[in-house]
C-alpha cells in the first residue's frame, strides 16, 4: 500500500498527502521517465508537459510518469529526488520523518537549500 494519496492542496491542485507516519531517507516513490533529449526542448516547453519535467543530466529533460508528477514545490521540503539513470527513474525519499496528514513536497530546483525564484509565485 502506497505510504500516501492524492488531494486537494487548497492552493496549488492536487497534491501528495501521508497516509501515515513516514520515517527520514525511506522510499516514497519510484517514477518512470521518459527522455526527452535536449533539442526537444523547444516544443516541450510550450506544452503542457512543461510542468512536468525534470532536469536529467545537464542537457535532457525527464518527464516524471506515475506519481512523481504530482509532488508540489516548497522552499521547505520533506522529500528529495534523484535521477537513478542505470534504471530510467525518478527516486524520491523522505529528507525527515513526515507526520500522518502532511503534504509531500520537493524542492523543485532539486537543491532541498535552493530559495531561487521559480516561475510562479511560491505559495507557502
Amino acid at each position: 500500500m502506497l505510504p500516501f494519496c492524492v488531494k486537494d492542496t487548497g492552493k496549488y491542485g492536487r497534491g501528495l498527502f501521508a497516509t501515515r507516519a513516514i520515517k527520514k531517507d525511506e522510499l516514497i516513490e519510484v517514477s518512470p521517465v521518459i527522455v526527452s533529449p535536449k533539442d526537444e526542448w523547444k516544443y516541450l516547453k510550450k506544452t503542457v508537459l512543461f510542468y512536468y519535467c525534470f532536469h536529467w543530466g545537464k542537457k535532457d529533460t525527464a518527464i516524471a510518469l506515475g506519481y512523481g508528477a504530482l509532488f508540489n514545490h516548497s522552499y521547505s521540503p520533506n522529500i528529495r529526488f534523484k535521477n537513478n539513470k542505470e534504471n530510467f527513474t525518478i527516486d524520491f525519499h523522505a529528507l525527515k520523518d513526515i507526520k500522518e496528514g502532511e503534504e509531500l513536497t520537493i524542492n523543485y530546483k532539486g537543491d532541498p537549500d535552493d530559495k531561487s525564484e521559480l516561475w510562479f509565485d511560491v505559495i507557502e
